[in-house]
C-alpha cells in the first residue's frame, strides 16, 4: 500500500512538473536556460530547508530510536552521478521542449525511459511473465495511439535532446533504488547540481541559434514564468522526487518503467482541469488502455515458474 500511495503521489507530482513547463515554456513566459536554472536553484533551497527540520528531529529523536539507523539516513548524501544525470533531464526536457509539441516530445522522452529502465532491469535479471510481456506491450500501444494523432515530424537535434532527457531520467531512478534516505538523496543531488548553474549561465547567454537553440532572454523573463519554474522546482521537482524516490526501492525496475507511462494520461486530465484544453474520444480510449494494462502489469507480481 505505501509503494502505491508513494508512487501515485509522484506520478501526479511529474505530470503536474509537464504542465508548470508547458505553461511557462509554451506561452513565451520565459526561456528554457533560464527556467532550468530557477527549477534547480528553487528545489534546493526547498529541500534545504525541509532537511534542516528533518535533520533536527532525528537527532532529537535519536535516544528513542536506533542510532545506526539514525546514522545511516544522515550520512545519505546522493551522489554526484545523481546529480548529473538529474541536470542533463532538466536541460535537456526544458530545450527540446521549446522545439517539440507535447505528442512528440512525450512519446520520445517516455520511450527513452522505458528502453532505460526496462533494459536495466532485464540485465538485472527481473523476470516478467507472458501476462506482464502483454500488459507492457498493451501500454506502450495506448501511448503511442495517444501521442501520434499530435505527433509532428521533429528536428533532430531536438528530438536527440529530448532522448537523452529520457535516459537521463531513467538512469536517476534507477539510481533511486539505493538510497537509505529519499529526502536527503534528494536534496543534495539538487545542491550538487547548483555547480552546473554558472556553467549553465554562461552558455545560456551566449548566441546558440546556429545550433538551433535559444539562448538566455533577460528581458522577456516575467514574473509568471518565475513563479512557475519555481512551483517546478520546490513542490514537482524538490518534494515530487524525494517522494519518487521513497517509492523506487519498493518497486522493480520494470514497475517503475511502466508506471510512468501513466504521467501524459495525468497531464492531459490537469491539462483539460486547468488550461481548458478538450478532453477527446481517442483520450479517453488510451488512457482506459494504458492504466488498465499498467494495473495488470503491476497486480502480476509473481514470475512464472
Amino acid at each position: 500500500m505505501k509503494a502505491t500511495i508513494y508512487t501515485i503521489i509522484a506520478l501526479i507530482a511529474f505530470a503536474a512538473n509537464s504542465l508548470f513547463c508547458r505553461m511557462a515554456l509554451a506561452e513565451g513566459y520565459i526561456d528554457a536556460w533560464s527556467f532550468t536554472i530557477i527549477r534547480l536553484l528553487s528545489a534546493a533551497v526547498c529541500l534545504v530547508f525541509i532537511m534542516a527540520i528533518h535533520a533536527y528531529r532525528l537527532k532529537r529523536h535519536s535516544r528513542t530510536t536506533d542510532s545506526a539507523i539514525t546514522d545511516a539516513i544522515l550520512n545519505d548524501k546522493g551522489s554526484w552521478l545523481s546529480s548529473i544525470s538529474l541536470v542533463v533531464y532538466a536541460l535537456c526536457f526544458s530545450i527540446a521542449y521549446v522545439e517539440l509539441d507535447t505528442g512528440t516530445g512525450a512519446l520520445i522522452l517516455f520511450s527513452a525511459v522505458q528502453l532505460t529502465m526496462i533494459g536495466w532491469g532485464i540485465y538485472q535479471k527481473e523476470t516478467l511473465s507472458t501476462l506482464q510481456w502483454l500488459a507492457f506491450v498493451m501500454a506502450v500501444a495506448g501511448f503511442v495511439y495517444l501521442m501520434l494523432p499530435s505527433a509532428a515530424i521533429p528536428s533532430p537535434l531536438a528530438a536527440a535532446l529530448m532522448a537523452m532527457s529520457g535516459v537521463a531520467w531513467g538512469v536517476y531512478s534507477i539510481r533511486g533504488k539505493s538510497c537509505v534516505s529519499p529526502l536527503r538523496a534528494t536534496g543534495f543531488n539538487f545542491v550538487r547540481s547548483l555547480v552546473a548553474t554558472p556553467i549553465l549561465l554562461i552558455i545560456g547567454m551566449m548566441y546558440l541559434d546556429d545550433m538551433g537553440l535559444a539562448n538566455i532572454d533577460i528581458q522577456n523573463i516575467t514574473s509568471e514564468g518565475i513563479l512557475l519554474a519555481c512551483a517546478s522546482g520546490a513542490i514537482a521537482s524538490g518534494v515530487g522526487y524525494s517522494i519518487w524516490y521513497s517509492a523506487m526501492p519498493l518497486l522493480k525496475n520494470t514497475q517503475a518503467a511502466i508506471v510512468q507511462l501513466c504521467v501524459p494520461v495525468i497531464a492531459a486530465v490537469l491539462g483539460v482541469v486547468f488550461l481548458s484544453e478538450q478532453l477527446t474520444i481517442p483520450f479517453i480510449i488510451a488512457s482506459v488502455v494504458i492504466l488498465g494494462a499498467v494495473l495488470v502489469f503491476i497486480l502480476n507480481k509473481r514470475a512464472p515458474t
